[in-house]
């Protein structure tokens, strides 16, 4: 007998659908808790199906709520359901996809691929042929609900369709859908062409078998009058683009031509898809030839495509008279989630500042983030910047002349984009656009004071991103009146305008550096003000902002003037903040620039900064404990806490060197390390053993009892040279260097812990240059304390350890690595001769090395030419490049 509800009980079942319908929340709660009884009884999924495909009496909304209602408790716990009601469920799906309701249609077809992801596609053979089968029905309903089902069990599960479980059902599929691509029904081709694109990126073997029947069908929907359809021909080719471009190629023309029109559809939908087409294809190699001829038309579409839309400026209030709305609060979606990123030591380079790692993903800070939803503007913005990237100057030719006519418009949202255009550009046309700036900048600057929000705050990103540019000029001439003008922005009436302020001030900073020395009583004013006036969100960009500022001019803020403007407002912020406020990340990486920054200037604030880091770390360690075991009564802490706490330590470490060690005495700090370094966690081990350096640094004493056998510190910094982890092995690396430093000959029982691996990670290909440099550091250092240990293996690293060291500046760590390098080269000189041009070319790397150990330069240079004889090393020196040459024999004599 088939299974029939009790009509008591359907009607509960109902009542329960209808009150889950209330706004009010304690009805909620109710409803929660009867859900919960009822899912004791296994026939209560029946009874949800049943509403949904069977009571037609009742209105839809409360039949679909049942549908989803019962796919919660599919996805919850269908392994439990007993085989009648699954059966009955799967049966009951495959009978009513044909439902006249769309609505109840695409529930089902949730229900159905839900069930599917389950591991079902195994255990329901049917499933797929008969929804196949289905699409062969005269009726359309039935047609367009199994195909709604098909696209989303093709969505959800394309790589298990495409695998060998199933029986490749594709080779069916795929023809079968490449049938519907001329229905006469929009919808059906829609779906269609959506279920064909699900399996393009995987590179299907059935859609490679069929790619041009493929690609014929698709040109042949190129002018299809359904908006639906076209933005699913664009979404296609835009994929084929990365995956088959080979098969594109031969109609190159005639695609470029078809896109060209698609990004100008009305329909904004189709026309952001087909503008995708112009990102991609900047990333292929045949971008230039291809597109070369088209420049001319695509550069006035892209423009075109970076006004605001009218959408865009009701949202945006960019037409309201009154744009002041710094004193409404933030609401609290607004604010993204913050990253903080770990602390990687790197070295100074030749030419210049610190370089980052390039382990380190540097985001783009895009201009207009509160639209975060990519659309038009973003993406046509997006597409000149890479097409000036590949095209560089010869874009120009095409923009200048429309530039002109944008930037001076009367229409404030033609000007915009104008503004945007320029900022787009100037990443790839530098060197083109360098004519033009003393004329645009002033202009730029002017936009600052625009009546309209929208164009001031565009203008500061543009104008952030010629930054490099103003500062290469003579201060008086662009930099002080561009930071004048920003300095105002950030005070601005208008939060859009002072969030593009603040992030544009920080990238000024970062180029200007000490450049901005002479100013800094103006800026600090500047940001301190902004303190009282801001609202939630900037308040975050602000501290990121005093950070660089911070970085950027470094000791120059230690001054007793400018540490009274800036501390209080900072400590009063971190008193107000409790320890779980995720607010306390940005201002805790700020507080740690500071310190940096002020060195001993930042003695009267250390302790409580000090303390409350040590309790971060402490409450996120004990919770983590609780959480790992009893996993079912307590949450999982927000680790973040820990690790930006860990960053500061490391901070106030290096800003106050051996005035740290009183705070270290009266704190446990070590036994928190010895467990923070064994996280699981790659970013809580990394940002330890970037603190346990800056402690061996600044209070060795507190560090060595923990070095011992007993404490295991070693052969858990041996266990973490793993190259999987860049940065954290960059850091432990780093530390071992620091530890011999301080230990001395005593380092000898640990180094065959440590030799091997960092021998390894300096052969290994491919591998970061900051790591490449740490290691060779430590290597030389090892050998500085223990050469009898390490030089046996010389040979086994010297080239790859001159070559890594080469471009580094004079400094501390690259004098104790070459002190390390010469003694071992005294106890194995055999293991250096063969590569001895490049110890060679590495000595040469130095500017002024400090007298005695130029001396050892000089013993181990004449050595080496007195061993060999005035002949053969003529002919060695011979294979010296010109420069090489003279340099050793101007600093050397040889």
């Amino acid at each position: 007998m088939e299974w029939q509800p009790d009509e008591q009980g359907l009607q509960q079942v109902l009542q329960l659908l209808k009150d889950s319908q209330s706004p009010n929340t304690a009805t909620q709660r109710a409803v929660q808790q009867k859900l919960e009884q009822l899912n004791q009884y296994p026939d209560f999924n029946n009874y949800l199906i049943f509403v949904l495909t069977r009571l037609k009496t009742e209105d839809e909304p409360t039949r679909s709520l049942s549908g989803l209602i019962l796919k919660n408790n599919v996805k919850a716990h269908y392994q439990n359901f007993p085989p009648t009601v699954a059966d009955f469920i799967k049966q009951e799906c495959l009978n009513n996809i044909g439902d006249p309701s769309p609505l109840i249609r695409a529930t089902i077809g949730i229900l159905i691929t839900t069930i599917a992801s389950k591991g079902e596609l195994q255990s329901w053979p049917e499933l797929l042929p008969q929804l196949c089968n289905l699409l062969n029905s005269e009726d359309y309903n039935t047609c367009e609900g199994s195909f709604g089902a098909l696209q989303k069990i093709c969505e959800d599960s394309s790589e298990l369709l495409d695998s060998d479980a199933l029986n490749r059902p594709l080779n069916i599929m795929i023809p079968k859908f490449l049938q519907f691509f001329k229905h006469c029904s929009p919808k059906i081709r829609s779906h269609a062409i959506a279920c064909v694109n699900q399996f393009i990126i995987g590179r299907a073997q059935a859609l490679m078998d069929n790619i041009d029947t493929f690609i014929e069908h698709l040109f042949a929907l190129a002018a299809d009058e359904d908006s639906e359809v076209r933005k699913n021909v664009c979404r296609a080719l835009v994929m084929l683009l990365e995956v088959r471009i080979d098969r594109l190629i031969p109609h190159m023309h005639s695609i470029v031509q078809y896109m060209l029109q698609r990004t100008q559809d009305p329909d904004e939908n189709v026309a952001l898809e087909a503008c995708e087409f112009w990102l991609t294809l900047a990333e292929q190699p045949i971008c230039k030839e291809v597109l070369s001829g088209h420049l001319v038309q695509l550069i006035p579409i892209l423009v075109n495509g970076m006004k605001y839309s009218e959408i865009d400026i009701i949202l945006l209030k960019g037409d309201v008279d009154v744009e002041e709305d710094e004193t409404v609060p933030d609401s609290e979606q607004d604010i993204k989630p913050r990253f903080h990123k770990s602390r990687t030591v790197t070295l100074q380079h030749e030419g210049g500042g610190d370089e980052q790692g390039e382990d380190i993903d540097d985001e783009d800070d895009d201009d207009d983030d509160t639209l975060s939803d990519w659309n038009l503007r973003k993406c046509s913005a997006a597409a000149l910047d890479v097409l000036a990237n590949v095209f560089r100057d010869e874009l120009l030719p095409h923009l200048l002349p429309l530039l002109k006519g944008l930037l001076f418009h009367p229409d404030w949202v033609i000007k915009e984009s104008g503004i945007l255009v320029l900022g787009a550009i100037a990443e790839g046309c530098m060197q083109g656009m360098v004519p033009y700036l003393p004329e645009l900048i002033p202009h730029l600057i002017q936009c600052l004071c625009d009546k309209k929000a929208l164009v001031r705050s565009i203008a500061c990103w543009t104008l952030s991103r010629y930054a490099h540019w103003v500062v290469s000029q003579p201060p008086d001439s662009h930099l002080k009146p561009l930071m004048t003008e920003l300095l105002k922005r950030i005070l601005d009436g208008n939060k859009r305008v002072q969030e593009a302020a603040c992030s544009a001030f920080a990238t000024l900073e970062e180029e200007a550096c000490t450049e901005l020395v002479p100013y800094l009583s103006y800026i600090l004013d500047t940001l301190v003000f902004a303190f009282g006036k801001y609202q939630h969100k900037n308040l975050l960009i602000l501290y990121d902002a005093i950070g660089t500022l911070a970085d950027s001019v470094g000791h120059h803020l230690n001054q007793p003037e400018y540490i009274q403007k800036l501390m209080p407002p900072l400590i009063q912020k971190w008193n107000e903040l409790k320890d779980e406020d995720k607010d306390l990340f940005p201002l805790l990486e700020c507080l740690s620039s500071v310190a940096t920054a002020l060195q001993s200037g930042f003695l009267p604030y250390c302790e409580p900064v000090y303390q409350r880091c040590v309790t971060l770390v402490q409450k996120t360690l004990a919770q983590a404990m609780m959480y790992n075991q009893h996993p079912d009564q307590y949450e999982a802490p927000d680790k973040d806490f820990m690790i930006v706490a860990l960053d500061l330590l490391s901070g106030l470490a290096e800003g106050l060197g051996g005035h740290v060690e009183q705070l270290v005495a009266r704190s446990n700090i070590m036994t928190l390390l010895f467990q923070c370094m064994q996280d699981t966690m790659p970013e809580v081990r990394q940002s330890s053993f970037a603190l346990l350096g800056d402690l061996t640094k600044a209070c060795f004493p507190h560090v060595k009892p923990c070095i011992g056998e007993l404490a295991e510190f070693m052969p858990i910094l041996g266990t973490n040279l793993n190259p999987e982890f860049i940065s954290v092995c960059n850091n432990a690396t780093w530390a071992i260097g620091e530890i011999c430093m301080q230990m001395g000959a005593e380092m000898q029982p640990y180094v065959q812990l440590v030799l091997n691996n960092l021998v390894e990670i300096i052969n290994r290909p491919n591998t970061p240059k900051t790591l490449l440099e740490n290691t060779a550091i430590t290597i030389g250092r090892l050998g500085y304390v223990c050469p009898q240990e390490v030089a046996p293996m010389l040979q086994q690293f010297i080239r790859p350890w001159c070559t890594s060291l080469r471009n580094i500046r004079d400094n501390e760590e690259k004098d104790s690595a070459f002190r390390g390098i010469c003694m071992m080269i005294g106890v194995n000189p055999g293991g250096v001769v063969q590569d001895f041009i490049f110890f060679c070319d590495a000595v040469a790397s130095w500017v002024s090395p400090k007298e005695d150990l130029r001396e050892m330069f000089y013993k181990i240079l004449h050595g080496f030419k007195d061993q060999v004889g005035e002949e053969n090393w003529q002919q060695f020196s011979e294979q010296f490049p010109p420069l090489l040459k003279e340099r050793l024999s101007a600093c050397y004599g040889v």
